[in-house]
């Protein structure tokens, strides 16, 4: 309960209520009041540097139109000067083209004349040349027909030539004819290194094998076969091989093929007691031959593991020759006994010879004698004959004058 004039309230009276809450409300109102004056008071005081910015940045827009109105003037000054000195510079290089076009025109007058004494001169020139050389044409002519004819003959046997290798990859395309390549390529080296005697072709040995050559040498070492069937699809397989994948299949396949073979020539021609301790394998190509010596070195020393000698046409040539020479030494020891019989021979000839050249040595020196004594006498002659046909005859002395013949009888 409240208490004003004289009048008690209670705490729940609306009227009471309403004036607590309006006194309320102004007591809000009048703390914002205060609030808003404070506010304004530090917004006041923020806005004055504010203010004073603002003016400065006034001040420093007015330099900035100055400033753009003095850069248009520039720009201005500068537009026109450039559209003055381009101007001037158009005016110079028409000019300058002008001058230049002229000079071009003169140039090319002074250059059309010259080349227009230049091309009759030249054209006298290749006329007297011309007319000086048509006989040196018509020769040439001559000699280009006969060398055209001889280049027709050239492209005939290149023509032919072709013919031959095409049937050549022909032969060695097929397995059979290859091997009757390779066996007439190696009749034709032996019968060129060896006697005939000393070998046989497509000889049978004893287990029923046909050795393509077995070469007669004396023993040791004894016969020794020869064997011309290589297999080549392999070396083929591996010249074709374009990928990685491809040549190392073909290697694999050249080395078993190989190997087999090695091995096939080792059980067929080497026999104990009957062949050498050895055998060879002949290649028919060169490049096979090189090529397993630099790219299967295992191969070759398996072959001589194997006692398989391998050999190229020229090794094989080589190795003929060795051959040759073993059965020269070995016929040599055999005919001894022919041979010193023949020296005995050659040795009482040769003492005959001897003394028969000493009875021509005793008569070349009596003909020689006589010879000399003949030269003499017609010496003496021919100085006779000379006096006598000069009339000489008071030059002659005694001994002449009883040597001369009277040329008249004497009288009475």
């Amino acid at each position: 309960m409240i208490e004003i004039a004289g009048q008690r309230y209670e705490w729940g009276d609306p009227l009471v209520i309403a004036a607590l809450s309006g006194a309320a409300i102004l007591a809000l109102i009048f703390i914002l009041l205060i609030m808003a004056v404070r506010a304004a008071g530090r917004s006041a005081r923020m806005a004055a540097p504010l203010s004073q910015q603002m003016q400065i940045m006034g001040g420093h827009v007015q330099q900035l139109g100055a400033g753009q109105e003095q850069l248009r003037g520039g720009l201005q000054t500068v537009s026109d000067t450039q559209a003055n000195a381009q101007a001037q510079m158009i005016q110079s290089m028409e000019a300058r083209l002008a001058s230049v076009q002229q000079n071009m025109q003169d140039r090319l007058a002074d250059n059309a004349a010259k080349s227009a004494r230049s091309l009759a001169e030249m054209q006298e020139r290749m006329s007297e040349t011309l007319h000086g050389s048509s006989k040196q044409t018509t020769t040439s002519l001559t000699q280009l027909q006969e060398r055209l004819a001889s280049i027709d003959k050239a492209q005939d046997n290149i023509t032919k030539l072709s013919g031959d290798v095409l049937s050549l990859q022909d032969i060695l395309s097929n397995k059979q004819t290859r091997g009757a390549f390779g066996e007439i390529q190696l009749t034709d080296i032996v019968s060129k290194a060896l006697p005939t005697d000393s070998y046989a072709l497509q000889a049978t040995l004893s287990n029923g094998k046909r050795a393509d050559c077995l070469i007669h040498l004396p023993n040791p070492p004894g016969p020794i076969v020869i064997d011309s069937k290589f297999p080549l699809e392999a070396y083929e397989a591996l010249r074709r091989a374009k990928t990685e994948v491809e040549l190392k299949a073909a290697a694999a396949q050249m080395k078993v093929a190989v190997r087999a073979h090695i091995n096939a020539i080792s059980e067929k021609y080497i026999l104990e007691g009957e062949t050498a301790d050895g055998a060879l394998m002949f290649l028919p190509s060169e490049a096979v031959y090189a090529e397993l010596h630099a790219n299967f070195p295992e191969l070759v020393r398996y072959g001589f593991d194997c006692r398989v000698w391998i050999v190229s046409p020229t090794t094989c040539m080589a190795t003929l020759n060795t051959m040759r020479a073993i059965l020269k030494d070995a016929r040599m020891r055999e005919q001894a006994g022919a041979i010193r019989k023949t020296l005995k021979q050659l040795h009482r000839d040769v003492e005959l010879v001897v003394s028969r050249v000493d009875k021509l040595n005793t008569h070349f020196g009596q003909a020689r004698a006589d010879l000399d004594g003949i030269g003499t006498a017609a010496e003496r002659a021919g100085k006779r004959a000379a006096r006598l046909d000069n009339f000489d005859f008071e030059e002659l002395t005694p001994e002449d004058s009883v040597n001369v013949v009277p040329l008249t009888k004497p009288e009475g």
